[in-house]
Formats: C-alpha cells, sequence, structure tokens
C-alpha cells in the first residue's frame, strides 16, 4: 500500500473542505474522525462509508476497523502525520478518519408509530449540545431525534464527534420548522412535551405515558410563548439548588430519563 505523503494533494484538500457546510451539501459526503466514531458507522452503517485514511502509525493500534474496512470492500488509504493532520480540523488528530454519506432520514419515518418517545430540537444551534443530546437519546431509548430548520449540522464535524458513534444507533430527521413538526407528531398521536422554564408543570408530575415527544429549544433563549402555546403540556424540571438553571443537553437527558425510567421508551 502506498503511503500519501502531500497534504496538498486534491484528494487530501477535497476531505479537509468537507469541515464546511457548503462543500458537505455539494458533495454529499461528511467526515468521521476518530477511532470510536470509525467503529460505530462500520458497524452499522458501513454501506454509508465510502473510504478510509489510516495514519501509518495508527494501523496496529486498529487493526480491527482497517480489517473491518476491507472485509467491506472499503478504500483504506495510509497517510503520513502531515496528511492526517491536513485532513481534519482537530488539533490532534487520532489516526483514523472515515468519509461517509449522510444518514438522516425522512421525517415521516421518525415519526413511525409506536409508543415511547422522540426528541425535537428547536433552533438548537451548539454543536457540542446537539451532539450530546443525540448521545444521551440513544442512552435513553428514544425511537428518533429531529431537528428544525435553522439547527446546527448534525454532520458538523464537532456534532458527529459529540455524539460518540451514536449517530448510526438511531434514526435522525432533519428540516421543518418548529410549528410543523409539532403538528406532525401529534397528527400521528404523539403528544408534544415542550421542555421549558416556563412550565408549570413539574417533570415528576408529567404525563409521560404513551407516545410522546419532547420538545427542547435554543440554548440562549428557550422556546418562545407562541410555540409553547402549540404543545401539549409545558414541563419545568424542579430546581433544588441555586442553579440558575440547566443547560441544554443536560436538562434534555433528565427529560428523557424520566421518559424512560417510566417505562414508555
Amino acid at each position: 500500500m502506498s503511503v500519501l505523503t502531500n497534504p496538498r494533494a486534491e484528494r487530501v484538500k477535497a476531505v479537509r473542505a468537507l469541515g464546511r457546510r457548503s462543500a458537505r451539501q455539494r458533495a454529499g459526503r461528511f467526515v468521521v474522525d476518530g477511532p470510536q466514531g470509525v467503529r460505530e458507522v462500520l458497524r452499522f452503517a458501513a454501506h454509508t462509508v465510502v473510504e478510509l485514511y489510516a495514519e501509518t502509525a495508527a494501523l496496529g493500534r486498529h487493526r480491527d476497523l482497517i480489517e473491518a474496512a476491507r472485509g467491506a470492500d472499503l478504500p483504506v488509504h495510509q497517510c503520513d502525520p502531515a496528511v492526517m493532520a491536513a485532513l481534519v480540523d482537530t488539533q490532534h488528530p487520532q489516526g483514523i478518519v472515515a468519509v461517509c454519506r449522510p444518514v438522516d432520514v425522512p421525517v415521516t419515518d421518525a415519526l413511525a408509530p409506536g409508543d415511547g418517545f422522540v426528541v425535537v430540537l428547536a433552533h438548537v444551534r451548539d454543536p457540542g449540545n446537539a451532539g450530546t443530546v443525540i448521545r444521551a437519546a440513544d442512552a435513553a431509548g428514544a425511537r428518533a431525534v429531529i431537528l428544525s430548520d435553522e439547527s446546527v449540522d448534525i454532520y458538523n464535524p464537532k456534532v458527529v464527534r459529540s455524539t460518540a458513534g451514536s449517530l448510526w444507533h438511531l434514526p435522525i430527521a432533519l428540516g421543518g420548522d418548529v410549528p410543523g413538526l409539532i403538528a406532525a407528531c401529534q397528527s400521528r398521536g404523539r403528544r408534544v412535551l415542550a421542555a421549558d422554564g416556563a412550565g408549570t408543570t413539574l417533570l415528576p408530575d408529567a404525563d409521560l405515558s404513551g407516545a410522546h415527544a419532547w420538545l427542547m429549544g435554543n440554548e440562549a433563549w428557550g422556546l418562545d410563548e407562541q410555540i409553547r402555546a402549540l404543545a401539549d403540556d409545558v414541563v419545568r424540571v424542579p430546581i433544588h439548588g441555586r442553579a440558575e438553571s440547566l443547560n441544554l443537553a443536560l436538562a434534555a437527558t433528565v427529560c428523557m430519563y424520566a421518559s424512560a425510567d417510566r417505562g414508555t421508551s
């Protein structure tokens, strides 16, 4: 296997460009950086992988991933440290990168009939928050995660890393205005519970039986009054100490585990 040594090669530039949303949309590709993400995409969605890049020194450390890729007839390109550093935007590359096709599903698929809960993110902009909510939704047994228009791109490298592989474990749907997504949930028999500090229903008192959807708002301003009015209930996580509030990812996790603990997942 020849070793890629030119960080200015067109192939390398094309992968690096996928750090930009516009380039991802044009190419229909995104980057998965690091062994955890690469392992999960090879295990759960190998058909979406286009190619792998592995630093020479990482071949031994990640032999299982290389063998899995070759077993799936995927191209594996060996590269030196300079090329690996040029492929991704992280300060300390982890030695293995996959280029993949998108995995999102239509909103109608994410809202397929069934009990349990889904999560709708309304205008969530922070990559770390979005990725952490997807990871927590996976852990709590959510049926799906839906991101509204104007939310962060789930193929942003920071989102992908923050999901720690959960991106390939449950359906993720993109797009739609928030009122339309609320209506879509309700028309399919899912009660919409808006999680917001303005809620009058405390989480321990909320009805989490049957099919429902948690609606989570923007990190800075939450959910506005007009959106809250469309929900079936507005639920507040009680604060027992002196903290002013919980951040989005933590509040979402608490709400989702409340649903899971009551046997609805």
